[in-house]
């Protein structure tokens, strides 16, 4: 029988996104510590406060790396993804609705654990208030990676948060390798960069097919100030492609010789920032996967990192990706 192809294969947390829009009065008197941070917190302590929310929640798959996964199977890309999903009714859930957008879940493992859930407290300024639990997701072991996870996969993507467990993220970017994928990582938050710097150098230095920062991470990789111009032009002389995502002032690429200033596309009402660099990657990848050029690749990024923020939570409402898929069609041609 013929071995599965796949374009991409995404690899990291796959966490359960709860999201809700709460008072300001909500947050002083039913959530302890800053406004605005993440907290990791025991699945019990999500349901509490999922039960003082009430119904009017959003829910849908989550996690960096499937985000992006997600994004790219809606544009088009054959895809499947490597996480671990837990054995209670949110996992069932996480899965099928990874599966109904087109995606192959056959690469998940599972355990005997809740799964993992993030619940986005959403106040009317926009800010969000993130309580974590990631259950089963942390106990995906370096010993369950094998190359057979990576078979028929032309290209891996890797969250940053994977490396919270350099032994993981190092077995994680040796199989993906070994089996022949080239490889992309997102940097993920400056907190990930400030304890992998030195690892994240030398995967550099071995060699990475493209890295995603944003502002705060490419800061923290180079400790250094410098126009973003800059820092995409040292990033790409380690011989990968460069992508340093500006927020709502766009992006540069950079590859070699190459450097383009990506424009951004204005959203028409941000309601929610939660997956916009998620979703920038997802079209970038596609784009590049696709053989488009950098700067096309790109705009396709900033089209999708727009149309996200447009939303509560992290997923393009299907009723978009027509235009999307059209619009990203138009860019190939």
């Amino acid at each position: 029988m013929a071995q599965p192809h796949f374009d991409l294969i995404g690899l990291g947390s796959p966490i359960m996104d709860v999201l809700a829009h709460v008072s300001e009065g909500f947050l002083h008197d039913h959530v302890a510590g800053a406004k605005g941070g993440m907290v990791l917190v025991d699945d019990a302590d999500i349901a509490g406060l999922m039960a003082k929310i009430g119904p009017n929640v959003a829910v849908t798959p989550g996690g960096s790396a499937a985000n992006t996964t997600l994004g790219a199977t809606r544009l088009g890309l054959k895809t499947t993804f490597l996480g671990k999903i837990g054995s209670d009714q949110t996992a069932e859930n996480y899965f099928s609705n990874f599966i109904a957008t087109g995606a192959d879940g056959s690469r998940f493992k599972r355990a005997t654990l809740p799964n993992g859930r993030c619940l986005s407290l959403v106040t009317p300024d926009s800010q969000r208030t993130m309580r974590t639990h990631l259950g089963a997701a942390m106990t995906l072991s370096p010993d369950e990676i094998s190359l057979a996870d990576f078979s028929g996969a032309r290209h891996a993507h890797i969250e940053g948060y994977l490396m919270f467990n350099p032994t993981l993220a190092q077995k994680v970017v040796d199989t993906a390798r070994a089996a022949g994928c080239t490889l992309s990582i997102d940097l993920a938050s400056f907190e990930v960069v400030g304890i992998a710097r030195d690892w994240i150098i030398n995967q550099l230095k071995i060699g990475v097919h493209v890295l995603f920062a944003n502002e705060d991470e490419i800061r923290a990789l180079f400790q250094k100030e410098a126009g973003y111009d800059s820092y995409a032009r040292q990033l790409a002389a380690y011989g990968g492609i460069a992508a340093v995502k500006m927020g709502k002032d766009g992006a540069w690429v950079a590859r070699g010789s190459e450097l383009h200033r990506i424009e951004p596309v204005k959203a028409a009402h941000v309601v929610d920032t939660t997956g916009a660099g998620d979703s920038w990657a997802a079209g970038f990848l596609y784009g590049h996967l696709r053989g488009q050029s950098l700067a096309a690749a790109g705009s396709l990024g900033s089209l999708l990192g727009s149309e996200t923020v447009q939303h509560l939570g992290a997923t393009i409402p299907e009723m978009h990706w027509p235009r999307l898929r059209a619009q990203a069609e138009a860019l190939n041609n």
